[in-house]
C-alpha cells in the first residue's frame, strides 16, 4: 500500500522525475482499486445483490426489548445478553446515549437505553447504569424525553397519557382539505402515526411480566408529567395556537361517539393491513412496524392472525447477530446498496466488476414498482407507477432519489453493454420521476423523496411534531439526484427554460448557500449536499467555469482537513443552519467530496490528489476502509444512521473514477454521477 506522504510526493513529482511518478501513481491506484474490487466482489450475494447493515443509535434495539415486554413475550435470555453488550458498548463518555457515534448526550436514547438494560437485568448500582442515571438527571431528568418516547412511557404506565399530545385516532375520517389529513405528512409520519392513533384511542397498557420501571431517572413525580413544551424548532406562536386546539380536543375526546370511535379504528386497521407488506413490515421500517405490531394486541387479534403473524416476523428480521452482540435495523438498504455499488462497479470498468454490475441490475429490473399505485398517488392520481423502493419491498412508497440512481446505473451500463438491454425500465422510471417533480411556488421544482408537494410546514409547529421532521418538502441532494438523471439521459435536458430538468437546475442554483455549498438532508451533511449537486451541475454541461461550480469546489478545498481527507460532524444539523462543523476525515466523507470536485473538472486540484491519497493510505490490507460513524441521516437532529456500505463503494469509486479522468487525459465524468 502506498503511504501518504509517498504518494504526494511523486504526485508533485518534478518534471525530470514525471514518468516515474506516473507510472509509481498509477501502480498505486491500480493496487488499491483491484484490493476494494476483490473485497466489494467477494460480498455480492449468489442472486446479484449487496446489502450491508444499516445502524442506528441505541433507541432501535432498546426498544426491540421494550416491544417484547410489553407484549408479555417470553424473552430470549442469550438474545437479551447480547443486546445488552451492544448497549453498554454504545454509552457515550458522558453517561447517557448519543444519537450518532461520539455524538452528545440525548436524553430520549438515553431514557430507552437504561429502560431495556434495566428490564434485559441489569442492576440499578451496576457501575454504568449509575453513570447513565445521573447523567439523565443531571441534564433535566427522563422529563426531556420526546413524544415517542413518552407514548412508550404511557404504554408502561410510567407516565400518564396527559404526557402525550393528543392524536384522536378520527384523525383517519377527516376530508382532505381539511388542515391536518394523513395526506399531508410524509410517508415515514403515516405508517408510524397510523397504528398510533389506534394506541392513543385504546390506550393499552404493556404487560411488563418483570415489572419494571424507572421512576428514578425523574426529577419530579412522573405521573405528574404534563405536556412538552415548545420545541426549539417550534414558532411559539403557532406552537400556542396548536395546544389550544390540542386542549380542546383533549376535553372533547371522552364525549366522542363510541360508534364514530369504532369506524376510526376500523379505518386506521385497514391502512395498516392494506400496507403490511408481507414479511418486510408496515413501510418496511422498523417504529411502524413495531407500532403495527403493538396495534394489532391492543385490539385482541389472535397472534396466530396471518397478518398479526407477518408483521411480529417482520421485525425479528431486522435483528443482526454479530455472534457476541445483537442490535436491530431500522430497515434493510438493499436497492440502496446495490444500485451505488453498481455504479462504483461501472467505474471500475473490468469485466469481472461489469459482469458483477450487471448480476446486480438484473436483481433490480423486477424490483422496479409498475402495478400498484402507492400513497404518492394521492396527488399524482393520473400518473403511471415505475420507481423502485429503498428496501427488499415497499411497493406503497417507492423512493425517488433509489429510483434516479437505479436508472443511471442501467442507463449506463446500457451506453457500455448493450445487452441485456434496461431500455424499457429506464424510461418508465424517467416517467415517473418526471411526474413526481413539484409544480413551483414557494418551494419550487424540486422533489421531495416519497411524496409531491409534501410542504404543510405549518405542521411542524403541532404538538405531536417535536422531532420537527413530519414532512418530505423537495431537498438539494434528492433533486441534484434527478437533474443528474434526466441529463444523463437527454444531454439537452437543461437547454430549454421551460423544461423540467432546467427549472429543477435552476432552483438548485438558488438553494445554494452562501458558503458554496448545498445542505445534505439525506447525508451528513454540506459536503453530501455540494457533492449531490456538483454532479447535477457537471452533467447539465456546468464547469469550473460557472461561478456556482467554482465557489462550491473552493468551498469543498477550503474545508479540507490537514491530514487530507474531509469529514463533517453530526452538529452541523444544528438549527442555527450556520454551515459546515468540521470533524476527523472518514472515507465516505472523503471520496464525496474528491467525487464532487471531479464531476465538474476539478481532477487536476490538489486538493483532489490529497484526497486520493488519504484514501490510499487508509485502505486496510483487505482493501476496505474502516468507518465506525453515522455519515447519513434519517431524521435532522432526531435520527442519524451508518450506512456499513458507504466505506466500501464510494471509496472504491473514487479511486476508479480519479484513475480515468486523471490517467486518461481528464475532463468531466460523462455521467450523472
Amino acid at each position: 500500500m502506498m503511504r501518504y506522504s509517498a504518494f504526494r510526493a511523486l504526485h508533485v513529482g518534478t518534471a525530470g522525475a514525471g514518468g516515474v511518478a506516473h507510472e509509481a501513481r498509477s501502480r498505486g491506484l491500480e493496487q488499491g482499486i483491484e484490493r476494494a474490487l476483490r473485497a466489494v466482489l467477494a460480498e455480492q450475494r449468489p442472486d446479484g445483490h449487496w446489502v450491508y447493515e444499516l445502524e442506528a443509535d441505541a433507541t432501535i434495539p432498546a426498544e426491540y426489548v421494550l416491544m417484547v415486554h410489553a407484549l408479555g413475550e417470553p424473552a430470549d435470555p442469550a438474545l437479551e445478553a447480547r443486546i445488552g453488550r451492544y448497549l453498554r458498548r454504545k454509552q457515550g463518555a458522558h453517561g447517557g446515549w448519543p444519537l450518532f457515534h461520539d455524538g452528545a448526550y440525548d436524553p430520549s436514547a438515553s431514557v430507552k437505553a437504561y429502560f431495556a438494560l434495566k428490564m434485559i437485568g441489569d442492576s440499578p448500582d451496576a457501575p454504568h447504569m449509575v453513570r447513565a442515571r445521573e447523567a439523565i438527571r443531571a441534564r433535566g431528568g427522563a422529563e426531556r424525553s420526546n413524544v415517542f418516547t413518552r407514548i412508550l412511557l404511557a404504554l408502561y404506565g410510567v407516565v400518564c397519557w396527559d404526557a402525550v399530545p393528543v392524536m384522536p385516532v378520527e384523525i383517519a375520517l377527516l376530508p382532505r382539505w381539511f388542515p391536518f389529513h394523513l395526506s399531508k405528512v410524509s410517508y415515514w409520519t403515516r405508517t408510524v402515526l397510523t397504528p398510533l392513533l389506534v394506541l392513543d384511542a385504546l390506550k393499552p397498557r404493556a404487560r411488563n411480566p418483570r415489572g419494571v420501571g424507572i421512576d428514578e431517572l425523574f426529577l419530579a413525580p412522573p405521573r405528574e408529567l404534563g405536556p412538552a413544551a415548545c420545541a426549539p424548532h417550534q414558532n411559539p406562536f403557532w406552537f400556542a395556537f396548536f395546544s389550544k386546539a390540542e386542549a380542546c380536543v383533549r376535553l372533547l375526546q371522552p364525549g366522542m361517539p363510541a360508534r364514530l370511535r369504532r369506524r376510526a379504528i376500523a379505518r386506521a386497521s385497514s391502512f395498516v393491513r392494506e400496507r403490511l407488506n408481507g414479511e418486510h413490515g408496515l413501510g418496511a421500517i422498523f417504529p411502524a412496524m413495531v407500532n403495527a405490531v403493538m396495534m394489532f394486541d391492543a385490539m385482541g387479534v389472535p397472534r396466530d392472525d396471518p397478518d398479526a403473524v407477518r408483521a411480529r416476523r417482520a421485525v425479528d428480521r431486522l435483528l443482526v447477530d454479530r455472534g457476541d452482540e445483537t442490535y436491530c435495523q431500522p430497515c434493510f438498504s438493499p436497492v440502496w446498496d446495490t444500485a451505488l455499488m453498481s455504479h462504483a462497479l461501472l467505474e471500475t470498468g473490468t469485466p469481472e466488476a461489469l459482469e458483477a454490475a450487471r448480476r446486480g441490475l438484473e436483481w433490480l429490473r423486477p424490483l422496479q414498482i409498475v402495478d400498484l399505485h402507492g400513497d404518492w398517488a394521492e396527488r399524482r392520481p393520473g400518473l403511471r407507477p415505475g420507481g423502485w423502493a429503498f428496501q427488499y419491498a415497499n411497493a406503497h412508497y417507492p423512493d425517488v432519489d433509489d429510483t434516479a440512481v437505479v436508472a443511471m446505473a442501467m442507463h449506463r451500463y446500457d451506453r457500455l453493454q448493450p445487452e441485456p438491454g434496461f431500455q424499457d425500465a429506464v424510461e418508465r422510471a424517467r416517467e415517473w420521476v418526471l411526474g413526481m417533480q413539484c409544480r413551483g411556488g414557494r418551494h419550487g421544482h424540486g422533489w421531495g423523496a416519497f411524496d409531491p408537494e409534501n410542504t404543510h410546514l405549518y405542521l411542524n409547529n403541532i404538538p405531536f411534531a417535536d422531532h420537527g421532521a413530519l414532512l418530505d418538502p423537495p431537498t438539494a441532494d434528492v433533486s441534484a439526484r434527478c437533474v443528474s438523471m434526466l441529463a444523463q439521459l437527454d444531454p439537452a435536458a437543461c437547454r430549454d427554460r421551460k423544461a423540467p430538468a432546467r427549472r429543477a437546475l435552476a432552483w438548485l442554483l438558488d438553494e445554494q448557500e452562501a458558503c458554496g455549498a448545498w445542505y445534505g438532508r439525506w447525508g451528513m451533511n454540506y459536503i453530501y449536499g455540494a457533492w449531490s449537486v456538483l454532479c447535477a451541475l457537471g452533467a447539465a454541461g456546468l464547469d469550473m467555469k460557472d461561478e456556482a461550480a467554482v465557489r462550491a469546489v473552493a468551498w469543498l478545498a477550503s474545508i479540507q482537513n490537514e491530514d487530507g481527507g474531509w469529514g463533517e460532524d453530526g452538529d452541523s444539523y444544528r438549527l442555527g443552519y450556520d454551515g459546515h462543523r468540521p470533524f476527523q476525515s472518514t472515507p465516505s466523507q472523503t471520496a464525496w467530496a474528491v467525487l464532487g470536485m471531479m464531476a465538474v473538472g476539478a481532477v487536476d486540484s490538489p486538493a483532489v490528489a490529497r484526497g486520493i491519497a488519504w484514501l490510499l493510505e487508509r485502505q486496510r490490507e483487505d482493501g476496505l476502509w474502516d468507518e465506525q460513524h453515522h455519515t447519513a441521516t434519517g431524521f435532522e437532529r432526531v435520527f442519524y444512521l451508518r450506512y456499513h456500505g458507504y466505506a466500501r463503494y464510494f471509496p472504491l469509486w473514487a479511486l476508479a473514477r480519479y484513475r480515468k479522468l486523471r490517467f486518461s487525459g481528464g475532463g468531466k465524468p460523462g455521467y450523472g454521477m
